[in-house]
């Protein structure tokens, strides 16, 4: 590679070696390349190389319209190529996963790059049938943003225009949950979440409204969290809606199958209780807590077996020490002299 003086030591050159206004020539052999890290974890999942650079300074944000050009491999096979428009958040209903809606959020306008999606960014360990992508394929895609129009921030709205918005993404998710589309399901409940959980200057019936309205939200992306086995996140948003209100049977419900399937039997067991409690009627509830009962009585049968188990094998162990030690004394009676008359 050649370097202009300008673009080296200048004029003054870098004596006594460089002389002013040298030429300098480099020889670089590139050993290895990695695009840019664009996951939210910086966990490898997302990697991005620019092909061509945007237009402007804006970028999609979540519920952005967006309309792309795509090319999809696994290896060097073409798997999906096409044009699609959608709003961002909603990318699964069209069959695109969730690594390039967080790619286009980084993207300009007229912007062309390859993604590189690890399984966990792309289809996941269920695959894609429909696209013919195989249970854990990492997937590559080119994807040219032609255009978009940005959504309205949170911010920019006033609250009722929040709780119009907030009922428009809980319909959303509805419908996407019916249809099994748990992961799009959540991206719209949780846009609920998002515009209702830091408000404050609602009064009256309007409050109620919002009260009302986080509340779902939260126990739906809960739903959602179960359905996609994310327990912990769905523990955590079931606990949110106990601590502002602790007679919502559904939220006992709910972290105590999320409690259950993270094998806290005991935590279940209270949570399914609870809910009888809340809710007399609730059989599945009923149901539940004799389950927590018997996988309780099992896990401690279980558990005193294992003891047992150690204890003999300790008590084995030291009898077997003991023998070696005995074996290693001198036999004092081998050892007494004997007396002559």
């Amino acid at each position: 590679d050649l370097i202009k003086s300008d673009y080296g030591y200048g004029p003054t050159g870098s004596p006594p070696k460089i002389p002013g206004g040298a030429t300098l020539v480099f020889d670089v052999e590139l050993f290895a390349f990695q695009g840019e890290d664009i996951s939210k974890a910086k966990d490898g999942g997302i990697i991005r190389r620019k092909l061509e650079n945007g237009e402007g300074y804006d970028t999609p944000n979540d519920g952005a319209q967006v309309e792309i050009d795509i090319v999809g491999r696994v290896g060097d096979r073409v798997f999906d190529e096409r044009s699609v428009e959608f709003e961002l958040g909603e990318g699964g209903d069209k069959n695109i996963p969730k690594g390039v809606e967080i790619g286009l959020e980084k993207m300009k306008a007229k912007e062309r790059s390859i993604l590189t999606l690890t399984p966990e960014y792309g289809f996941k360990s269920s695959g894609c049938k429909e696209l013919g992508v195989e249970p854990g394929d990492e997937l590559t895609y080119e994807v040219f943003l032609k255009k978009f129009e940005k959504c309205q921030e949170s911010w920019q709205l006033d609250a009722e225009q929040k709780l119009d918005q907030a009922v428009i993404f809980k319909d959303k998710g509805t419908k996407y949950f019916k249809d099994g589309k748990y992961e799009v399901a959540c991206n719209r409940y949780n846009k609920v979440i998002e515009y209702l959980e830091h408000e404050i200057s609602l009064k009256g019936e309007s409050e109620e409204k919002r009260k009302s309205l986080l509340q779902a939200g939260r126990l739906n992306v809960a739903m959602c969290k179960l359905k996609l086995e994310d327990w912990m996140e769905a523990r955590e948003l079931c606990s949110k809606v106990i601590e502002e209100k602790k007679d919502v049977a559904k939220a006992w419900f709910r972290r105590g199958e999320a409690n259950f399937a993270l094998n806290d039997w005991d935590s279940a067991r209270t949570d399914f209780a609870t809910t009888v409690t809340l809710d007399p009627s609730n059989k599945a509830a009923s149901n539940k807590v004799i389950l927590c009962d018997q996988k309780i009585k099992a896990h401690k049968k279980k558990e005193k077996k294992t003891f047992a188990n150690m204890f003999d094998k300790f008590a084995a162990i030291d009898k077997h020490k003991e023998e070696q030690e005995k074996l290693k004394k001198p036999d004092t009676m081998n050892n007494i002299d004997e007396w002559t008359a």
